[in-house]
């Protein structure tokens, strides 16, 4: 890394710094350093090394605010320096570490914005800290506490954005914060009111793509308020409006796709809404087209597996899609397909829960697959591999329920899994007399 923020300007900036303790220009531009340094360290997944990075920083301008804490300058870049140590604090899965020191950024952005509410960048700190509050509200679980906030952020943007019509800044910002909204208020069950959210964000969002259509990022959050419009319709049971949305969607992740396809970031997106739409489909009855959607899905995850074999997230993306389309086949009764396809998705599923047995979702998902590939053999005749397939799946819905009994989910599973045994065998009994 080359330039102002790199190593080499870091110990220079140290020496400095270490030179003449008293310069807080000095000392700013070592804080400066230090803070680029975590950010690098944060995008290579280097959490612990960020975390060290990022609190050196903050130590630094905690001493600069306690050498002059009226100056402003410092009070902000100490609530970005909490900011981003909670943030690191967080993707480590300190839930309760992040919030505290989100909470102390908060409540420094609100005395500068309070003292000055006329600098939109002050409110835009309150704002983007209210977010930081919000998500890791969200990922505790407390969905009301996080509605809140959100509310609180969207109330700044709102003014924000209604101060400056032609900021298209304030106007995407205000467009997110909807479709924020609107996502923990269908997370609550209110879909009239997340509906309701997710519109706001696509009104604002569609202006901004009129107004530049080359700009990629206002075509992919269009794109999602689109997926998100129609999650909230399909739950409604409105289904003929949810496909509208998700195409609508579809159309846009196609062009973005097609104008970069070495971009996986758009070619997931696009496996993802290809995904969306069968889904729609498949609840309309029309498994033929649900089937051509998933094999479009399970095309591109293909493509991206096949281009990058130690990436779990592309794998675990291929898994799924085979297993998506093995469903629709069984449902077709094409059961020698459905098998083959559950199969293909046990093989790259089978290593990923071998390699990381902590990983709940991939446990879960293979015990699933176990389950699908034992009613399909089912459905052939094949007693004995489907009791295999069972106990197979049994066996890991057991660890499942064990490892936490107040879960109902993995509770269900279990019972459903006991129930699969217990009729195959029985089925099995009455075969052999």
């Amino acid at each position: 890394m080359k330039g102002r923020g790199g190593p080499p300007f870091r110990f220079h900036a140290d020496r400095l710094a270490q030179s003449d303790p008293s310069n807080a220009d000095w000392q700013r531009d070592l804080a400066v350093s230090y803070r680029t340094i975590g950010t690098v360290q944060k995008s290579q997944g280097d959490l612990a090394g960020a975390l060290i990075s990022y609190r050196n920083t903050l130590a630094i301008i905690e001493r600069l605010v306690q050498s002059d804490p009226s100056n402003a300058d410092w009070q902000s870049r100490l609530a970005a320096s909490y900011g981003n140590v909670g943030i690191v604090r967080q993707l480590q899965g300190d839930l309760a570490g992040a919030l505290t020191l989100h909470l102390d950024a908060l409540a420094i952005f609100e005395r500068l914005a309070q003292s000055d509410p006329s600098d939109a960048g002050r409110q835009n700190g309150v704002a983007l800290t209210y977010c930081n509050v919000g998500t890791v509200q969200q990922a505790q679980g407390n969905l009301a506490g996080a509605l809140t906030s959100y509310r609180d952020m969207l109330a700044i943007y709102d003014r924000l954005a209604q101060s400056d019509p032609s900021n298209a800044g304030w106007q995407s910002l205000l467009a997110l914060t909807y479709r924020n909204v609107g996502t923990l208020q269908q997370a609550q069950g209110d879909l009239a009111g997340g509906l309701k959210s997710g519109r706001h964000s696509l009104v604002l969002l569609e202006q901004l793509a009129r107004a530049d259509s080359r700009n990629a990022d206002w075509q992919r959050d269009l794109a999602e308020s689109y997926s998100n419009v129609g999650t909230v319709q399909q739950a409604q049971g409105d289904l003929a409006g949810a496909l509208t949305s998700h195409r609508h969607s579809l159309v846009i992740l196609e062009q973005l796709a097609q104008a970069d396809s070495s971009n996986a970031g758009w070619q997931r997106g696009l496996a993802e809404s290809y995904s969306n739409v069968a889904t729609v489909q498949q609840a309309q009855g029309n498994p033929a087209g649900a089937l051509t959607s998933y094999r479009d899905n399970l095309a591109i995850y293909d493509r991206l597996a096949q281009s990058d074999r130690s990436n779990v997230g592309w794998q675990s993306g291929l898994a799924a899609s085979y297993g998506n389309v093995g469903a629709v086949q069984q449902l077709q009764g094409d059961f020698a397909g459905a098998l083959t396809s559950h199969r293909h998705s046990l093989a790259i599923l089978e290593p990923l829960a071998q390699s990381n047995r902590s990983n709940v979702g991939w446990q879960g998902g293979l015990a699933a697959l176990y389950g699908n590939v034992g009613t399909v053999q089912q459905a052939q005749g094949d007693l004995a591999g489907a009791l295999t397939s069972y106990r197979d799946s049994l066996a890991i819905f057991e660890r499942l329920a064990k490892s936490d009994p107040s879960n109902a989910v993995w509770q269900s599973d279990l019972a459903v899994a006991y129930r699969n045994v217990a009729d195959a065998s029985r089925k099995a009994r009455l075969q052999q007399t």
